[in-house]
């Protein structure tokens, strides 16, 4: 019997746990012993003290003996066993700051080891084989009174007789009447007599089986002669399609083998692998022609109806969209002729209009270099988003840069029920169903890279992989490469990326974490694969948690255990966790988080799932809530939820949902919940855009429903130095200047920062800072002018300032981390001090905080333009101004903070002030946008605005039917009115922090259609310096004047200003909000709303603070990471 762990050993507990737990105790010399974070095999002992943690290393030797880590000096005592130590350091005057006294206790958890009862059902072991006495013609009530062959060991003649007897029934209730006779008789003769002596010889322990191939030869003697005279034929076809195969290359000789089933296999996989091959490459020849190029996709034309406005009347035409020849064609009839087409390389910029969901102005040059502005009006919001995908996918293919600055991923998560999936799956891949889908004219357009993962799926690896392929190949007409596939058990995940990629992909990485009983079985856990894409590295992570609407808690160890234990990305971030590791990190599964409300309501959930009122269900959805409290999840990021509960379906039906479940202890209730879910976190300043978010609906062989994401994601090229390999660049220069770290401890330590980041040669190390008390028991330490200077290797600034500088801050005494952070190097300007902040997370806990400035010296050059600024959105003119005065009202903390923490005014943020063009959604107000450094220098920098997050729409849920509508142009504020309830005055900047100043010259005319629009023409700016002017409103609803207006000159800040009256009702604060229930209009057909819960949640991340009359972001921008090595992929 194993000896048992004595109760101050806590194990893996997290040190800030630690700290928790000793506080609690609150007694001078009260103790427990942990893991060490730093070291393997090494504990740390953690001892209270005059209301101070203090942490002494406990080192293995290399007897396995223990000893506490002294200063220089003092005497080492070594240990056999951790009991012998601290028995020893409970006496007095042992070295250490008290002795030990009170030994902290393990926390009682709830039932954590505790059997699930769905866990134990879905436990893996072997499937039980029916009896072999039975045959299989028998039913239910035959085979219940049939004796188990498996009951009396002690005879094997019966068996033999019994196996015989039944195989002979068998054959003749089959239809035997197209075997030839002499097949027959054969297979009566094996049954007869030979299958007894191929019984015999497994019990021998040989796996051959000389008989039964005997007996196969014979069956397929004619089959192989037919092979054998077919391949070559074949083969001579497939070399005839082979674009790649030297024609001096001659058919190897066919050799007659021996028809035996080993042979015939061989020859018939062939066989299949051929016609499957020849199809692929008849496909190829036909969509490219002769010439074999990278880009393999064929995309058609696709026509879009659109109105546009002449002399103020309203024009129907069609926009033909022409992707493999690079052109957007102009008709006024479907099928007329051609008025006129614009090239890819006139076609400057989109810009979607923020308060017409369905508007899109269109920049194009003309021949007289002349920048025009048509205006037009889609269908619906759909249909302008496909229109937008077809022209970047246009733009991409005929770009003339090498590498791509721009990928799309497809994230795709289902529970399958152990139970096979039907053979068509293909709308989980065209992101067709509910909630926010793609739009058909979008369908031909393939991904970059497919992400699926999967839960409880009962197939082996080789067949799941080949639905897949066949699936992506039927909808993309392209033959994917498998990038990786992992399974733990039965949750699998496999990442196929397109065949141009395979050479920019690399580091392949894959992993899994048990979480099921007592951490030891794989039912529950995780997998995830990580690589790197060029430049930027990639982690996904696909999770099966802790069933059960009353196990919240348990899921939420579940995925604290899979941050901290899974192993993926570079191993040189030791100190980093999977969330800090990647450029973009994203998160699927079957999170098993429920809503959580009373059984008795079942019924009324059932209802407003049907009517599409989501957002009192959402209210209710866990892991919303724990997202909220910072508990799960922290700095991740959700699309917004307009799709019905994926689980609990009665099977083969969407209709009706099987919510209760009859078990041995009485009836189990498991309500409609969201348990299947894609979350995303991504380095602060680069482009992340989710397009898509919802669930099938033709998909029913389990409980669950496939769910599906798609995202755009920012992407770096492998940056080759102008210097050579081997040279550090001496003109880069980074530098921190009056940094502090604010942490919650109550360690009286020393620290120091260790600075890694793929631009350094290796990570930097500081000196140790002074620490001073800080607010609300935390403690500040400050570094002042002892920061190293950093020394990039690459100084040129298309590089460096695509780079991110991880930062750690450890413990002198024991080297483990406290907190992490990331900072972007994207400044507005180099040369000048830039404020920094970042939050300091550790094992997906909030630490602290990290404040300074930041000055970063490059070598001469620009940035180019990327792929995702061709795509823009237009300001509204009512808020024109606006977006000016509050161009930086972004508190950072506001991302961090929980929502119920008002935080103080002043906290300004490097994130915030940066280049418009990579400002995410961050932020109450859009963002002031300038101008890219090629094609739209010709249109002078025009000024826009980011859109925030949209609200996708539904469409085609069979539990309610179809909810779209078109074509008229709605105002978005009438549209979705209940996101008023986001409106709330943005925080005020700091006035001691020195703001740069926007300069607005007098707007140049811009070239445009006349009478398209009522609306004002956007103000266009000329190249001017990148400076921003930083202002601060007391009220959200603030304006500038109509004079400001027509001179088109910032406001001066609220500081210095008194705010102009409006007469609007004055909108509640975020606390206010949080207390009082405003009425929310119920539109027809109802449309689903936000939650209470999804808006706290977005206010506390800061990231989508969002206005009744702001379009949903679709241009979120992120810093990508920077140069790594590459290995071929695997």
């Amino acid at each position: 019997m194993p000896a048992m762990v004595p109760g101050w050993n806590h194990g893996n507990i997290t040190r800030s746990k630690a700290e928790e737990l000793l506080s609690r105790a609150g007694k001078d010399g009260s103790f427990l012993v942990r893991a060490s974070e730093s070291i393997p095999r090494a504990y740390a002992l953690c001892v209270l003290f005059r209301n101070c943690v203090y942490t002494y290393r406990i080192l293995p030797n290399e007897d396995d003996k223990f000893t506490v880590q002294a200063s220089e000096g003092v005497p080492m005592r070594f240990f056999t066993k951790l009991d012998q130590l601290i028995d020893f350091y409970k006496k007095e005057n042992m070295g250490l700051v008290t002795h030990l006294q009170y030994p902290v206790p393990l926390e009682e958890e709830d039932a954590i080891d505790e059997a699930e009862e769905d866990t134990v059902e879905s436990v893996m072991s072997p499937p039980e084989l029916p009896p072999r006495n039975i045959p299989m013609s028998a039913g239910p009530s035959e085979a219940k009174d049939l004796p188990l062959a498996t009951e009396n060991p002690r005879a094997p003649e019966v068996i033999r007789l019994s196996l015989s007897e039944t195989l002979f029934q068998r054959l003749q209730s089959m239809d035997t009447s197209g075997l030839p006779e002499e097949h027959l008789k054969a297979i009566q003769d094996y049954l007869s007599t030979q299958l007894l002596l191929d019984s015999d010889f497994l019990k021998t322990g040989s796996s051959n089986l000389p008989h039964l191939k005997k007996l196969t030869s014979l069956l397929c003697k004619e089959l192989h002669g037919e092979v054998i005279r077919t391949l070559p034929s074949l083969e001579s076809l497939q070399r005839l399609f082979d674009q790649q195969l030297s024609p001096g290359l001659r058919p190897r000789p066919q050799v007659p083998g021996e028809a035996s089933p080993i042979t015939m296999v061989a020859k018939l996989s062939q066989l299949t692998s051929l016609l499957s091959s020849i199809e692929d490459k008849v496909k190829s020849l036909l969509h490219e022609g002769s010439e074999s190029t990278n880009r393999r996709s064929l995309i058609p034309p696709v026509t879009f109806e659109v109105k546009s406005e002449s002399l103020g009347i309203p024009q129907k035409m069609h926009l033909k969209v022409d992707v493999e020849s690079g052109k957007l064609i102009v008709k006024k009839s479907k099928d007329g002729s051609e008025d006129k087409f614009y090239s890819h390389k006139k076609i400057l910029q989109l810009i979607k209009s923020q308060k017409f969901l369905n508007k899109l102005v269109i920049l194009v040059e003309t021949e007289k270099e002349k920048i025009l502005r048509k205006e037009y009006v889609f269908a619906d919001s759909k249909k302008r988003e496909g229109f937008c995908q077809l022209l970047q996918q246009m733009k991409n293919k005929h770009s003339e840069q090498p590498e791509p600055d721009m990928i799309t991923i497809f994230i795709g998560t289902w529970n399958m029920g152990n139970a096979p999936p039907p053979k068509k799956i293909t709308s989980w891949f065209l992101s067709k169903g509910q909630g926010k889908t793609r739009d058909d004219s979008a369908d031909y357009i393939p991904h970059d890279i497919y992400v699926i993962g999967t839960q409880e799926d009962p197939l082996g690896e080789k067949e799941w992989l080949e639905l897949l392929r066949h699936s992506l190949q039927e909808v993309t007409s392209m033959t994917f490469k498998t990038v990786a596939i992992h399974t733990l058990w039965n949750i699998r995940i496999v990442v196929l990326a397109k065949p141009e990629h395979e050479n920019r992909i690399s580091h392949i990485c894959t992993d899994n974490v048990k979480t099921g009983i007592a951490n030891t079985l794989g039912n529950k856990g995780a997998v995830g694969v990580s690589f790197m894409f060029n430049g930027t590295s990639l982690g996904f992570v696909n999770s099966h948690l802790t069933s059960g609407s009353e196990k919240k808690l348990r899921r939420n160890q579940n995925y604290m255990n899979i941050l901290r234990f899974l192993a993926l990305g570079d191993k040189k971030l030791s100190p980093f966790n999977i969330t800090h590791r990647f450029t973009h990190l994203f998160w699927l599964g079957d999170l098993n988080y429920r809503v959580e409300l009373p059984t008795w309501e079942a019924e009324a959930i059932i209802q407003k799932i049907k009517q599409q009122q989501y957002s009192d269900l959402l209210a209710h959805d866990q892991l919303l809530l724990e997202r909220k409290d910072q508990k799960v999840f922290l700095h991740f990021e959700e699309e917004e939820i307009t799709f019905a509960p994926t689980y609990r379906f009665e099977r083969l039906t969407r209709d009706k949902y099987a919510y209760t479940k009859q078990k041995a202890t009485g009836m189990k209730y498991n309500l409609p919940s969201w348990c299947d879910r894609v979350l995303w976190k991504s380095y602060p300043l680069v482009h992340v855009v989710c397009q898509s978010y919802g669930s099938t609906s033709d998909i029913m062989t389990s409980d669950h429903s496939p769910v599906f994401a798609t995202f755009e994601a920012g992407v770096t090229s492998q940056f080759v130095s102008k210097n050579g390999p081997g040279t550090v660049d001496s003109q880069g220069q980074i530098e921190f200047l009056a940094c502090y770290a604010t942490l919650k401890t109550k360690s009286q330590t020393k620290f120091y920062l260790e600075f890694h980041s793929s631009c350094l040669e290796s990570f930097v190390k500081s000196q140790e800072g002074e620490n001073e008390e800080g607010s609300e028991g935390e403690l500040v330490v400050r570094f002042g002018e002892t920061l190293p200077k950093l020394k990039p290797i690459i100084s040129d600034p298309e590089y460096l300032l695509d780079q991110h500088i991880l930062i750690s801050i450890k413990s002198s005494d024991s080297d483990e981390s406290y907190g992490e952070g990331c900072i972007a190097l994207r400044l507005e300007t180099t040369e000048a001090q830039h404020p920094i902040y970042t939050p300091l997370t550790h094992h997906g806990e909030m630490t602290g905080h990290f404040r300074g400035e930041i000055k970063l010296q490059t070598s001469q050059g620009k940035m180019r333009e990327k792929l995702y600024d061709f795509v823009k959105t237009e300001r509204d003119e009512s808020s024109g101004m606006k977006c000016l005065k509050n161009l930086t009202s972004h508190d950072p903390m506001r991302q961090w903070e929980p929502s119920g923490r008002v935080p103080a005014c002043g906290v300004s943020s490097l994130n915030e002030m940066i280049n418009p063009n990579y400002i995410a959604n961050r932020g109450p107000c859009p963002r002031v946008q300038e101008a890219r450094p090629g094609d739209l220098g010709k249109v002078e920098a025009l000024l826009q605005e980011d859109l925030l997050l949209t609200k996708p729409e539904m469409f085609e849920n069979p539990l309610y039917g179809s909810v779209s509508s078109f074509p008229k142009l709605v105002p978005r504020k009438e549209q979705e009115s209940p996101k008023m309830l986001r409106k709330e005055p943005p925080p005020c900047p700091d006035p001691g922090i020195s703001s740069p100043s926007i300069v607005l010259p007098k707007a140049q005319e811009v070239e445009s259609v006349k009478g398209t629009s009522k609306q004002a023409p956007v103000p266009v700016l000329g190249p001017t310096p990148r400076i921003r002017s930083f202002t601060c409103s007391s009220s959200a609803e603030g304006r500038m004047t109509s004079g400001d207006k027509s001179q088109g000159k910032p406001k001066a800040s609220a500081s210095s200003q008194a705010p102009v009256p409006v007469k609007r009702p004055v909108k509640p604060s975020r606390s206010e909000m949080s207390q009082q229930t405003t009425p929310i209009p119920a539109p027809r057909p109802p449309l689903p709303v936000k939650s209470p819960a999804v808006l706290q949640l977005q206010h506390s991340k800061g990231r989508d603070y969002r206005d009744n009359t702001e379009l949903p972001h679709h241009g979120k921008h992120r810093q990508e990471e920077g140069l790594l090595g590459r290995t071929a992929m695997q």
